[in-house]
């Protein structure tokens, strides 16, 4: 289990932030560790994050990645995806995410997924056009370079010549229609559609528990890989 989160509300001078994230490091959870540490930090750290959040997160998320090569004799040689959520006052949410772990929004009850995951066999041609390649053995998924099973993360000194860790950013309103949000590690979306997921966080009134809910479905579908799971109920 390398996955790591954040869930929190922070009160700041210019509004309240909710932020969310799910970490899914591999080949060790360091990288991980130092997103759950330093991303949103870096986020809002950027001088316009109230005034274009977008071009914030992409330059964060950028300068982070170029702050975990920096640190690989401490960090190691591993890498993280992640999938990260900021609800600015309570009525702008904006979602990125690199990698393969997912979010999806629940309007009133439709699930509406809000993020890409990021597949070698989806991004062959960037791949390729750095130098690398996409194998896929029998009973295997697709890799980058035979090792890596996304083809955008943090980290991963040894493969990043051939990967990218630009972000896929989406904002939506949130409006009385808005039920839910799930972020979500590979585990969960490898056995669950995103309404299946939205169906089983809508029954239970708790999100913590919702939560709890979904990665006990995940396993009993016998799940083999990490599973981390955050839901984020909204008022409507």
């Amino acid at each position: 289990m390398e996955d790591y989160h954040v869930a929190k509300f922070m009160q700041l001078r210019k509004g309240e932030l909710g932020l969310f994230a799910i970490y899914d490091g591999h080949s060790g959870d360091d990288v991980a560790t130092y997103l759950q540490k330093h991303l949103f930090s870096n986020i809002l750290k950027e001088e316009d994050f109230w005034t274009d959040p977008q071009n914030s997160i992409l330059q964060a998320y950028e300068r982070t990645d170029q702050a975990i090569l920096s640190h690989t004799p401490d960090l190691g040689q591993g890498g993280s995806t992640a999938v990260t959520a900021i609800l600015i006052n309570g009525r702008k949410l904006w979602i990125a995410n690199v990698g393969d772990s997912r979010a999806v929004l629940s309007k009133r009850g439709k699930a509406i997924q809000m993020s890409i995951d990021h597949e070698p066999h989806t991004e062959r041609g960037s791949i390729e056009n750095k130098g690398g390649f996409v194998t896929k053995m029998p009973g295997d998924v697709a890799r980058v370079n035979g090792q890596l099973a996304v083809s955008r993360a943090f980290g991963d000194k040894n493969l990043k010549s051939h990967l990218r860790s630009d972000p896929d950013v989406r904002t939506i309103d949130v409006d009385g229609d808005t039920d839910l949000l799930i972020l979500a590690s590979d585990g969960l979306w490898k056995v669950m559609s995103n309404q299946e997921a939205v169906d089983i966080a809508k029954k239970v009134k708790d999100p913590q528990k919702a939560s709890k809910q979904l990665a006990i479905e995940a396993l009993t579908r016998e799940s083999k890989d990490d599973i981390s799971c955050i839901v984020v109920r909204f008022k409507g």
